[in-house]
């Protein structure tokens, strides 16, 4: 259905009337009204058609038919947009999904937290280092990392650049995804050569060996179906700037619709989902598919009216609920959200974020994760679900595809004392490729387990 173009643009801007948190304070306000108007002349990161796409295998989520991986780092950086930084994401991300899609039985809709998620809410709006105080880091796409007046300046040109480094990572991916590099014999010889490096390794030889087995069958049946060579990849971010993601919507010339081309999936934070805030006013008047995170003091009441003012038709696909529990929370907190939507609220797909909730301060001063929590929230988040006949749709994590030293724990075991060794992160602590494999052959388990 067609409607006005005028009605789309008003209430796309109702947001603007509302209180919109975590939004940075810009210096110069003609300069950045001169930034988003030319982001409004960029063409389109993502296509419509595309989302709608995503929005076809979320459906198939929240139905219990389909598995969600969603990942990548906490934070991007301009200088990690590089093709060797990039592919290494990609391939930790295919390697997990090959594990899960066996395992599972079911497809596995890979959505990376790439191309775009280059800014970060905060819990306090400063810095104070000694007895300097400056402006808190938010993100590459806001200010730089640096502890200096000039770095930590918003400065509303990174609008842009974060805009073209989200085009340069995404156009790698779909290279790498559709090119051979993603083919799976490939990705299953790179989880082999994990299997035989890894102190856990013994726990998962039979699981890649069934793998192989089953490669070869398949060879031998002389079945080469186009699905062994590429994969379909989304990109999503959180939608935390108001002014870039309202820029980069779009009227989608089929349907008359706006579409943010910024990413497939946008999601809105734990720090930002009040039901009278700006965040969830925007991103309830575009068409793609939706994610909100819910942390422990979500009531069933917020879940509940979240979904019915995201999705009021009950579109399925179009809403996925990213609960953020930490591992001593998720197996009370969790539940009565889950009775509450269930009963009375449109189809929603229920991720787990093991990561958010399980933060806490090494002696050394460093943020980190054990990995044993991590496990230990997804372990909860599948009980729950078992328990309630439910389907546990998926998972999302912060990793990187580098041997960083910044989560304590897992197979190649790091302790606190290890920390400052590769401890790279922008912003909070990621899972390493090991770690990241680690959890992908666990998952499988448990998945197993509960199916």
């Amino acid at each position: 259905m067609h409607v006005s173009t005028s009605s789309v643009t008003g209430e796309l801007d109702a947001w603007r009337a509302l209180p919109a948190l975590q939004q940075p304070e810009w210096e110069d306000e003609a300069e950045l009204r001169a930034v988003v108007e030319e982001l409004a002349k960029q063409p389109p990161l993502v296509f419509a058609g595309e989302c709608d796409q995503l929005k076809e295998r979320l459906a198939a989520v929240a139905r219990g038919e389909a598995f969600v991986l969603q990942g990548g780092d906490c934070a991007e950086t301009f200088a990690g947009s590089t093709a060797d930084a990039v592919r290494n994401k990609l391939k930790t991300l295919l390697q997990m999904a090959v594990v899960l899609t066996y395992a599972g039985r079911v497809p596995v809709v890979k959505i990376g937290r790439m191309a775009g998620q280059f800014a970060k809410p905060r819990s306090k709006p400063v810095e104070r280092r000694g007895g300097v105080e400056l402006p808190a880091y938010r993100g590459d796409a806001v200010n730089g990392f640096e502890f200096t007046a000039e770095a930590r300046r918003n400065d509303p040109r990174r609008l842009l650049q974060a805009y073209h480094c989200s085009a340069v990572t995404l156009n790698l991916c779909r290279a790498f995804t559709t090119g051979g590099y993603a083919d799976l014999r490939q990705v299953h010889a790179w989880n082999q050569d994990f299997v035989a490096a890894s102190p856990a390794g013994r726990r998962y030889e039979r699981l890649a060996g069934e793998i192989d087995r089953a490669l070869a069958f398949m060879k031998a049946c002389g079945a080469d179906p186009e699905e062994l060579h590429s994969v379909e990849f989304y990109s999503s971010h959180e939608a935390l700037l108001l002014e870039y993601e309202r820029a980069l919507t779009r009227i989608d010339s089929r349907s008359g619709q706006p579409y943010d081309v910024s990413a497939h999936l946008l999601w809105i934070g734990e720090r930002t989902r009040q039901l009278d805030g700006a965040h969830v006013e925007f991103l309830r008047h575009v068409r793609n598919p939706i994610g909100v995170k819910l942390g422990p003091s979500t009531t069933p009441e917020d879940a509940l009216a979240l979904a019915e003012r995201l999705n009021p038709e009950g579109e399925p696909g179009r809403l996925t609920f990213i609960t953020r529990m930490g591992a001593d929370k998720i197996r009370d907190a969790l539940p009565p959200l889950i009775e509450k939507v269930r009963g009375s609220g449109p189809p929603v797909a229920w991720i787990c974020d093991p990561m958010h909730g399980n933060t806490f301060e090494a002696p050394s001063g460093h943020k980190t994760r054990r990995f044993d929590d991590v496990l230990a929230e997804v372990t909860g988040f599948f009980e729950v679900h078992r328990a309630l006949g439910t389907h546990p749709g998926g998972i999302h994590i912060e990793f990187t595809g580098d041997d960083v030293t910044e989560c304590v724990g897992g197979g190649h075991e790091i302790d606190e004392a290890d920390l400052h060794q590769r401890y790279e992160t922008a912003c909070d602590p990621r899972l390493n490729r090991s770690q990241s494999l680690d959890l992908a052959f666990m998952v499988a388990e448990l998945y197993r387990e509960t199916h």
